[in-house]
């Protein structure tokens, strides 16, 4: 099920689906729904450009998504935003890389909980960086949920639309 991570075109095709797939995602920031359903709706949309577009595509998008966080206001830790990038590149390049996309998905959710988890609780004090008890609550065992549901929610939809597309191309 999930595309082939070696392939990649950087043409218009792909430029405009990954920035229709960003605008889907900033605007599910900008409406500020707890980190619950905002959190599980940007994975899903990581899964789901991933998938439909690239590796990259995803991985792009991940890049950009705690930036966009941050300037929202979602967000009010910013030394986070390299470590949050690397945890949305982890599960993308997972979910895309793995055979099978329930148990890349499972992977990925699950190495980029381990990150986020250690980024808050040892990477950042190594640094001497003083981690607020609620920005550590909020990024490590919501982090897995979060990746989890939106993981469940994307291969639904991934399903869904890929069934769609086949009949409408009959």
């Amino acid at each position: 099920m999930a595309n082939n991570a070696t392939s990649f075109k950087f043409d218009a095709k792909f430029i405009t689906r990954t920035a229709i797939l960003l605008a889907i995602t900033i605007i599910v920031q900008f409406i500020k729904m707890p980190q619950l359903i905002t959190g599980s709706i940007v994975n899903a949309m990581l899964i789901i450009s991933a998938y439909f577009v690239g590796i990259w595509s995803g991985v792009s998008i991940g890049l950009l998504t705690p930036i966009i966080a941050f300037l929202v206001g979602l967000m009010s830790f910013p030394i986070l935003i390299p470590f949050i990038m690397m945890g949305n590149a982890l599960y993308v390049i997972l979910f895309s890389t793995v055979k099978n996309s329930i148990i890349g998905m499972i992977i990925g959710a699950v190495v980029k909980f381990l990150w986020l988890a250690v980024s808050v609780k040892y990477i950042l004090t190594w640094f001497n960086v003083n981690v607020p008890q609620k920005i550590v609550a909020a990024f490590t065992l919501p982090q897995l949920i979060t990746a989890i549901i939106g993981g469940i929610i994307g291969i639904l939809l991934i399903f869904i639309l890929k069934n769609y597309f086949n009949k409408a191309k009959e």
